[in-house]
């Protein structure tokens, strides 16, 4: 067990010596660490169901994850980012966590909620846990942050968002992979069978899990970064444990005439290495379309 761990470390730092060369080579490793980090995207997409009810036709979802802050990502950063996700005018945002890299070591732990209060979803805010938000004793800091942000925190639990027209949809959130307890079948009991339900999972690749017990339509997932380096011809290289599999964009996955939607978010930050290349950082604002049976 010992040889085996002592293998995977020499392994991981031999790569990230290697990627580390690579992006450094012709002036590369400046732009992948000062100008590709801070080059945000907005990726905007719609999302078509005919379980979504008539009334949510149009509805807007954004998507952050994996902000990192303490490692690249700053506050100035996220000062910017509250801006821009306002300006999309969302009517519900997730998050889908890492919200910092080493909770117990950021010293501005106290300035982020100020800052996150400032965003505005009339059908509210969400978020779950990643692996680093449990990471470095954070499990408690994160909760205490997401609280006085405003965010309802979900934890192997799920949420019932209403309209007045007394239409339904559920926002499922689930523990992270790494470091906590998901339990995707408990989070889902109760949920109507016929009820339209997008799932949270900082891990994409528990995907498959969700795709087999089914009554999940969308997953939106982040952890990845979308790889964080990609080499052409090679693409992405630093896949974490539980992106392996899934790590960037679309995936349609089950073997049924409605098989599950999973969207991989790229993330806003970095963590391990200081560098993007070839994976810009992104917001995915999603709109909901209903489609005629």
């Amino acid at each position: 067990m010992n040889t085996k761990m002592s293998r995977r470390r020499f392994l991981k730092r031999g790569i990230g010596s290697l990627l580390t060369g690579i992006v450094a080579v012709g002036g590369g490793g400046f732009y992948a660490r000062e100008i590709e980090p801070k080059l945000l995207t907005i990726k905007k997409h719609t999302i078509t169901h005919p379980v979504i009810p008539n009334g949510f036709n149009g509805f807007k979802i954004l998507q952050f994850s994996d902000t990192h802050i303490g490692f690249q990502y700053d506050l100035s950063q996220l000062k910017e980012l509250v801006n821009k996700i306002n300006s999309l005018e969302p009517d519900m945002i997730l998050f889908t966590g890492d919200l910092m890299d080493t909770p117990n070591q950021y010293a501005e732990i106290n300035s982020i909620a100020p800052i996150l209060k400032n965003l505005h979803a009339p059908f509210g805010s969400f978020a779950i846990y990643g692996n680093h938000d449990h990471g470095g004793y954070g499990s408690d800091l994160y909760r205490n942050v997401m609280k006085e942000a405003g965010f309802t925190l979900l934890l192997n639990e799920a949420h019932q968002v209403s309209l007045l027209t007394n239409e339904n949809l559920y926002i499922a959130g689930i523990d992270d992979a790494m470091l906590g307890r998901p339990d995707i079948q408990a989070t889902l009991e109760g949920i109507p069978d016929d009820a339209y339900t997008i799932l949270l999972s900082h891990a994409p690749d528990l995907a498959d899990q969700a795709a087999d017990i089914g009554n999940v339509q969308l997953q939106l997932s982040g952890h990845s970064h979308g790889g964080q380096i990609q080499i052409p011809f090679l693409g992405a290289i630093i896949k974490p444990p539980f992106a392996k599999k899934y790590y960037e964009g679309f995936y349609q996955i089950g073997q049924t005439t409605d098989p599950l939607t999973l969207y991989v978010n790229r993330g806003l930050g970095t963590t391990r290495l200081p560098f993007r290349f070839l994976s810009p950082p992104e917001i995915t604002l999603f709109t909901l379309q209903t489609l005629q049976k």
